[in-house]
């Protein structure tokens, strides 16, 4: 089945200006991608361990780059062993949307994220994944409102939450803290969502979808509560493929860098794949024993290639299925894990989670960083002609004018959520800590 040349346009409907210019428009995205600010940011932004905890571990750039590949090995994979699909995503798009699936995420990781949605918690909420289809599809310069302008398609697979946060949030509101210091990270996580005001732009996305496939695509499959945020039930084939490469990404390489810096011992790991790995599927994925593949995962000279073992497995246990409930097939087709490979996955999860993640020092610098967004939040937005940027200054005092309270404030998170790590420590320093910053250029 052929797809409608619609998921190839842009909202823009620009046709390729440079004559000889052959590549095709998911080639096109994946340049835009590459090339663009907000990608090359991603690299002074924390992805598991702080920026500056050493000079060998992933960034969100270098993690964002796995995924791409992961995902390209995905798609090549999937080609061979089911070619009863005829819609996986051509290499460039599924290479572009893995680059620009975490391109919207604030500095310091998770604990930023958390700390926007607080302090935007009037003003349409906080969530890295919304954010990153409002920066590709509105604020990153390349064209004069459509950001990079990508093609539908590529939207649609960064698009991996499709509910709007009004619909997906939790019912009651908690009550916020007296001061920043005392809030609990835990009432104010994100729900996994879009942001309201950017409704346009998912309904252009989903403009070719018949009516039924739009309604059934944007249901939950929980429904939010009073204590907790809902659950969004589906995600189009392009991007369950990224999803996946992310969850290999990040259970794999990023499992790396903790063993690297000596946060999970050789006995950790086997442990966890003894216990984990089922012996029939490792068989049939030709996956070496639990303590031998623990001991190359831990020696300096053999690591790479168990890591790419590793990768290697999850990616042979991908499978297609058929949903049988769209109309289109990039709805109903979808990718998932076998059930083995995803228990070792979210084991190998669990290790990193226990080792590094939840350890006091790691969640000591997590609780620096949702501080230090806070304040800056509360600095900016205190007085925002003197403290803002001139170009951020006039876009919030555009919105403030029209009396949109929440178009203004959206303008400072935007602006703090395309910082690099350093960049928020540096303003943050200039603003609060004696002695420290600089004048400097514009930025």
């Amino acid at each position: 089945m052929s797809l409608s040349p619609k998921w190839e346009e842009r909202r823009s409907g620009s046709a390729p200006e440079r004559p000889g210019d052959t590549r095709s428009p998911y080639d096109r995205d994946y340049s835009r991608l590459l090339h663009s600010s907000a990608f090359r940011r991603l690299q002074g932004k924390t992805q598991v361990l702080g920026i500056g905890e050493s000079d060998f571990h992933r960034t969100r750039l270098t993690h964002s780059m796995e995924v791409a590949q992961i995902g390209r090995g995905l798609v090549q994979v999937l080609g061979e062993r089911f070619p009863e699909c005829k819609v996986l995503p051509p290499v460039p798009l599924i290479e572009a949307i893995s680059l620009g699936h975490d391109i919207g995420h604030p500095p310091h990781g998770h604990s930023g994220e958390i700390a926007l949605n607080y302090v935007m918690r009037d003003f349409g909420g906080f969530e890295g994944n919304a954010q990153s289809l409002r920066l590709l599809s509105r604020k990153e310069p390349y064209s004069d409102a459509h950001g990079l302008d990508l093609t539908r398609r590529a939207l649609l697979g960064i698009l991996k939450y499709p509910a709007p946060h009004s619909r997906v949030r939790r019912t009651e509101q908690p009550q916020p803290p007296e001061h920043p210091r005392e809030m609990n990270r835990d009432n104010w996580k994100p729900p996994k969502c879009y942001f309201d005001e950017d409704q346009e732009i998912v309904s252009w996305i989903l403009g070719p979808l018949e009516a039924e496939d739009r309604e059934t695509f944007q249901s939950l499959r929980k429904e939010p509560s009073s204590a907790k945020n809902g659950k969004t039930a589906n995600k189009s084939l392009d991007a369950s493929i990224m999803d996946i490469a992310d969850d290999i990404a990040y259970g794999v390489h990023d499992l790396e860098d903790a063993i690297k810096l000596d946060l999970v011992s050789e006995e950790d790991l086997t442990e966890t794949l003894e216990e984990n790995t089922d012996p029939q599927w490792g068989q049939q994925i030709d996956l070496s024993e639990p303590e031998d593949l623990a001991g190359r995962l831990a020696d300096t000279g053999t690591r790479k290639k168990a890591v790419g073992e590793l990768v290697h497995a999850f990616i042979l246990s991908v499978h297609l299925e058929r949903q049988g409930q769209f109309g289109s097939p990039l709805l109903d087709w979808t990718a998932a894990l076998s059930e083995p490979a995803e228990d070792l996955l979210e084991a190998l999860d669990e290790l990193k989670v226990d080792q590094v993640i939840d350890k006091a020092t790691a969640q000591q610098m997590e609780y620096r960083g949702r501080l230090l967004i806070v304040r800056l939040f509360g600095a900016l937005s205190s007085d925002p002609e003197r403290l803002l940027k001139s170009w951020h200054w006039e876009q919030y005092k555009r919105h403030d004018e029209a009396g949109d309270e929440q178009a203004a404030h959206r303008v400072i998170c935007d602006y703090i959520a395309g910082m690099t790590d350093e960049y928020a420590t540096e303003v943050y320093e200039r603003l609060f800590v004696p002695h420290n910053g600089r004048v400097s250029a514009a930025r």
